[in-house]
């Protein structure tokens, strides 16, 4: 399959999509109602609570969104890599990359604050690998801010993103204080309308802040679990190896958006420790980073023997925890 998804064939859009219901089918077949979570923001609560009447008597409704975030986030992150020339020549193994992980476990195919705030943070990803040369940067960056705001409103601990947009106008653009302000006031415009909402609406007070907590958060819930973990982070290292050896064949663009996608990495490795609940599936959010690296593992090694064996060892888990483990 690694074969088929290194080529740049628009058929692959139909394909990836097959590959992942394969993938994930068992999934499909134990479907998880969702619930709410302490460290999940009041704009999750509210669409949770809005679809849970209807959703919680078709259980499969919540396995065909979920898949359908997961498809459509795949498609994105790698329209943005081939984009930024990430890995040279045009593929869909990022997208392959992204189904092949999160179907590692069940938490990470449920439908939950982190999945859909997986959709805003590739966007702003996106942009960011754009700031380099961009004549409309102040708007831009203010969009961004808008939008980890908007994060912050499913899943709170998210407004860590910050440390993201600042780190990334230090490594893409010279200082300039302005254009900090202008992307923290997109953060704070947001939750200034927010609370003018709350405020005009008399409910300021009913209003309260999930907020933070220094925690040790769950890993895994068995000993596969974690060496899956161990696999994925040892394989993500091997991606960033292969990068940074090809490094010298790309423009400096793709070599700042590449430090761009490990400060992400990084970032949503940090997340989960400052979450209020002590849950696996809010580390759905170090899958899309590690899926860029990953991508890099299958595009890069010559001996296609080894992306081969590589592929199947992973697929061999997904089928192991899917239809033997649970």
């Amino acid at each position: 399959m690694t074969g088929t998804f290194k080529a740049n064939n628009p058929l692959n859009t139909f394909l990836l999509f097959v590959y992942g219901l394969v993938l994930k089918m068992g999934w499909f077949l134990s479907p998880q109602i969702s619930t709410i979570q302490k460290s999940d923001g009041f704009l999750f609560n509210d669409i949770l609570g809005f679809v849970k009447p209807f959703m919680d008597h078709y259980p499969i409704s919540y396995s065909i969104i979920t898949y359908l975030l997961l498809f459509s986030q795949a498609i994105s992150l790698n329209h943005f890599m081939m984009r930024r020339r990430s890995l040279i020549k045009p593929n869909y193994l990022p997208a392959m990359s992204y189904l092949l992980i999160t179907s590692f476990f069940l938490e990470w195919n449920v439908l939950s604050a982190p999945l859909l705030i997986n959709t805003l943070l590739i966007w702003v990803w996106g942009k960011m690998t754009n700031l380099y040369n961009n004549k409309h940067v102040q708007s831009s960056l203010f969009n961004i801010g808008m939008v980890v705001a908007i994060c912050s409103f499913l899943y709170f601990p998210s407004i860590a993103f910050l440390i993201l947009i600042l780190f990334s106008l230090l490594i893409t653009r010279a200082f300039k204080a302005s254009e900090w302000i202008i992307a923290i006031m997109g953060i704070a415009v947001t939750w200034y309308f927010l609370f003018a909402w709350y405020f005009l609406r008399d409910k300021i007070y009913s209003f309260s802040l999930p907020g933070f907590k220094i925690s040790f958060p769950i890993f895994a819930q068995n000993n596969e679990g974690y060496a899956a973990m161990i696999f994925l982070l040892v394989i993500a290292f091997i991606g960033g190896f292969f990068v940074q050896s090809n490094s010298g064949k790309q423009i400096v663009q793709v070599r700042k958006s590449w430090s761009l996608m490990l400060l992400y990495f990084i970032v949503t490795l940090i997340i989960p420790f400052i979450s209020l609940s002590n849950n696996f599936e809010y580390w759905i959010l170090a899958t899309v980073p590690a899926a860029a690296f990953i991508s890099a593992v299958f595009f890069y090694p010559n001996k296609k023997y080894v992306v081969i064996i590589l592929q199947w060892l992973m697929v061999g888990f997904v089928i192991y925890m899917q239809y033997f483990k649970k």
